[in-house]
C-alpha cells in the first residue's frame, strides 16, 4: 500500500477499499479478512461508545490472550478514539493492579461482548483523529521494577515501518509467536496493514511443533522467534516432514545466537537470518541486513533501520562502551502519567537513553555488553553479565545461563553468581566454567558461583527474570569463600 495517510484509520480505510477480502488473521480453526476486521472493530466501537461512554482520549484495557478477539478489541479501542492498553493475562496481581491503577482505564475487555459484529461499517468513521492522537499504551517487561507505559500514537506506528524491512514485504504471511500486549505486536499494526500482511497467531502456550505445523499449513513467509524456539524447532522431529519452502526470511530477537545455529537455520528452514533490537520505549531500533556474514549476525545487532539515529554516550576511553541512545519519530511520546521519568529517558534534545551498554565497530554495527543496571565492579572493574553469558552459550555443558553481580565486601565489591541450565548429561562444574571464561574474557570476568537449575525463571514476555533469581544468588553469594 502506497499513500499519505495520517491515520491508522485512514490507511486500514484503504486496505478495506483494495484488499478487504484478504486474510488478516489466521489462528487456531479461525480466519478473518481485512473488511471483517474492520466490520466487527466498528461494531465493538459502538457498543463500548454507547454502553460505557468511551470518549477520546479514554484509556480502555485488553486483558485477554493473543488472537483474533484481541485484534478486533484493539481497532475497536482506536474507532472509539480510546486509548489501548495492553494487559498480558500471564501478568501476576502486583504488575496488574499497577498497571491498572496507573492508567484508570473506564472499561477494561475480558472478551468481546455479545454484539453482532457483522453489523458494523467498516468505512464508518466515528471520531476524528490526527496522526499526534496517541493509540496505545505499551508496558515495559518490569524487570528492574514495576512496568512504565510507553505511549504511541498514529505517527509512531507509520515511522516504524519506514524500518519494517527486510522482515516486512508486501502479501507477507507472517508467524507470530509474542503476546499481542507485547510492543512486537501492538506498535506493528501499521507495518501490518500497509504491507497487506497476513499475522499466522502460533497457539499458547508456544510449542515447536505447533509452529511448524503453521509454517508448512499456511505457507508461512516470515518466521519469527527466539533461539531457543529456533533450537526447538530444529530438533523437533517433525521438521524432517515440513515444508518449509515458503519461507523468504527468519527473525530473531536480539541475543546471543551460536554460529551453528545460524548456520543451521539457513541451511535447513533455507532462507535468510536476520536479527533485530530494539526497546519497549524506542520501538524501532537496529538490525543485520540479508547480506550480513554469519560473524555479524551472531555478535552484532546490526545498525539503525528507518529513521533512526543512534550515538552512545559517556563512552569508556578504553572499551569504547557507552549508553546507547536512539532517536526516531517511532519512539515512544512520553511514559504514562510518569512526566519525571520520561525527563529522565528522553532528554530536551529528543535522544531516548535506553539504559543498555554496547559499543559499535568499525562496521557500524552495534554490540550490547548489557544494561546500565546489571553491570557489575568486581575489584574495581567493570563487569557486564551479558558478555559472560554470551561467552558460556558455546560452552558444551551449559543449555542457558544468567550471571547477577551480588555485593560481598568492601575490598572485592560484587562478585558474579552464576545460574547454569546444565545441557543434557552433563554437570557443569565451577572450575572447568572459570578456566573456560577466562581463556576468552579478562579473568576478573569469571564467575565465582556456581548454581545449577532446572530452568531460568522468565518474565511475561519471556526474558529472563533476574529480579525472581536475586533471593537465591545472594544465598549462593553467602557461601562463596575467596
Amino acid at each position: 500500500m502506497t499513500g499519505d495517510f495520517a491515520t491508522l484509520l485512514d490507511l486500514f480505510d484503504a486496505v478495506v477499499r483494495l484488499h478487504g477480502d484478504r486474510e488478516a488473521f489466521v489462528h487456531a480453526d479461525r480466519r478473518m479478512s481485512f473488511r471483517e476486521w474492520a466490520t466487527a472493530a466498528d461494531a465493538v466501537a459502538g457498543w463500548l461508545i454507547d454502553e460505557h461512554h468511551v470518549q477520546r482520549g479514554d484509556v480502555v484495557g485488553i486483558r485477554m490472550p493473543s488472537g483474533i478477539d484481541y485484534a478486533i478489541a484493539y481497532q475497536a479501542i482506536i474507532r472509539a478514539g480510546a486509548i489501548s492498553t495492553g494487559v498480558n493475562p500471564r501478568l501476576g496481581a502486583t504488575e496488574t493492579n499497577h498497571i491498572l491503577g496507573t492508567c484508570d482505564p473506564r472499561f477494561v475487555f475480558e472478551g468481546l461482548p455479545t454484539v453482532d459484529v457483522a453489523s458494523g461499517d467498516p468505512l464508518r468513521r466515528r471520531v476524528a483523529l490526527t496522526d499526534t492522537d496517541p493509540l496505545a499504551i505499551v508496558w515495559t517487561g518490569g524487570t528492574t521494577g514495576l512496568p512504565k507505559g510507553a505511549i504511541f500514537d498514529h505517527g509512531c506506528l507509520r515511522a516504524m515501518t519506514l524500518g519494517a524491512a527486510p522482515l516486512s514485504e508486501p502479501g507477507d504471511r507472517r508467524l507470530s509467536p509474542l503476546p499481542f500486549s507485547h510492543v512486537g505486536a501492538m506498535t506493528r499494526v501499521w507495518d501490518e496493514l500497509q504491507h497487506v500482511i497476513t499475522t499466522i497467531v502460533v497457539t499458547t502456550p508456544w510449542t515447536a511443533s505447533d509452529a511448524l505445523a503453521l509454517i508448512d499449513s499456511e505457507r508461512v513467509t516470515v518466521s519469527q522467534g527466539v533461539p531457543t524456539q529456533y533450537r526447538m524447532m530444529l530438533d523437533h522431529p517433525d521438521l524432517a516432514k515440513t515444508d518449509v519452502s515458503s519461507l523468504r526470511i527468519a527473525g530473531i530477537g536480539a541475543s546471543r545466537i551460536p554460529p551453528e545455529l545460524v548456520a543451521e537455520m539457513r541451511e535447513r528452514l533455507g532462507c535468510p537470518v536476520v536479527v533485530r533490537y530494539a526497546s519497549t520505549e524506542s520501538c524501532l531500533a537496529t538490525g543485520t541486513r540479508l547480506d550480513d556474514s554469519d560473524d555479524v549476525i551472531c555478535n552484532t545487532v546490526g545498525r539503525p533501520n528507518g529513521d533512526v539515529e543512534m550515538r552512545l554516550d559517556g563512552r569508556d576511553e578504553t572499551s569504547g562502551v557507552g549508553t546507547v541512545c536512539l532517536r526516531s519519530r517511532a519512539t515512544m511520546r512520553g511514559y504514562w502519567n510518569e512526566p519525571e521519568l520520561t525527563a529522565d529517558a528522553i532528554d530536551d534534545d529528543g535522544w531516548l537513553h535506553t539504559g543498555d551498554l554496547g559499543w559499535i565497530g568499525d562496521d557500524g554495527n552495534l554490540r550490547l555488553v548489557g544494561r546500565q543496571t546489571e553491570m557489575y565492579i568486581r575489584g574495581g572493574n567493570n563487569v557486564y553479565p551479558i558478555e559472560v553469558e554470551n561467552c558460556l552459550g558455546a560452552h558444551p555443558d551449559v543449555a542457558a545461563a544468567a550471571v547477577l553481580g551480588i555485593p560481598v565486601d568492601d575490598r572485592l565489591g560484587e562478585i558474579g553468581v552464576l545460574f547454569v541450565v546444565p545441557a543434557a548429561d552433563r554437570e557443569p562444574q565451577l572450575d572447568d566454567v572459570r578456566d573456560f571464561v577466562r581463556a576468552r574474557l579478562a579473568s576478573y570476568k569469571a564467575p565465582d558461583c556456581l548454581a545449577v537449575v532446572g530452568g531460568l525463571p522468565l518474565t511475561s514476555i519471556g526474558k529472563v527474570d533476574k529480579r525472581a533469581l536475586r533471593p537465591l544468588a545472594e544465598k549462593e553469594a553467602l557461601r562463596w569463600t575467596r
